[in-house]
């Protein structure tokens, strides 16, 4: 069984984009970057959401060629561009950079991908991350808190209609007072 991670920088009131898709607050470290990049190398999968897709393929497939890229950045767009995608979104009628698109049930076919052989999974973008968490398929959340109130915009934890027990299994300060929770889901 296939492992699930969803995990994004999130502000201390517990929002992933403040109002207007406003990611500015978020600038990650030197250290949090890697820290990112690292996460990329190791996933097996990536699960995105057309909003999420849109704005990683507009950037990352070419990030590397642009003047005063930093050799982090390089790393990360060349692991970005191989690590396997999948999209998911019934708008989108193409995706590249190694991805494949999926315009069915996505919780459906997250059930299904969690079965096979493979390496961890990871989900993108927030509407994604709510279907799978409402269907129970997420196995542990990575929490990157910047310590920052935004006061509104895209919520990192939607709305459940029951409770999700977990278990805290990592955490680590980043510089700007960053830090990294881990959780794993309690089954």
């Amino acid at each position: 069984m296939r492992k699930l991670t969803w995990g994004m920088n999130v502000s201390l009131d517990g929002y992933i984009a403040a109002p207007g898709d406003d990611l500015g607050w978020s600038v990650p470290s030197d250290e949090l970057f890697q820290w990112w990049s690292d996460r990329v190398g190791a996933t097996g999968l990536a699960l995105y959401g057309r909003k999420l897709w849109e704005t990683m393929s507009s950037h990352w497939p070419t990030a590397d060629q642009q003047p005063d890229v930093t050799p982090a950045q390089i790393e990360y767009a060349r692991r970005w561009r191989h690590m396997p995608k999948v999209v998911f979104s019934s708008t989108t009628s193409k995706v590249d950079w190694n991805a494949r698109l999926v315009t069915g049930d996505a919780v459906e076919e997250i059930s299904r991908l969690k079965t096979e052989d493979g390496g961890p999974m990871d989900v993108g973008g927030a509407t994604l991350a709510a279907a799978t968490m409402r269907a129970g398929l997420i196995d542990e959340y990575a929490i990157v808190t910047h310590p920052v109130l935004v006061g509104g915009g895209t919520r990192f934890f939607p709305t459940l209609g029951h409770w999700v027990n977990l278990s805290l299994v990592e955490t680590r300060t980043f510089p700007d007072g960053v830090l990294l929770t881990r959780y794993e889901t309690r089954r």
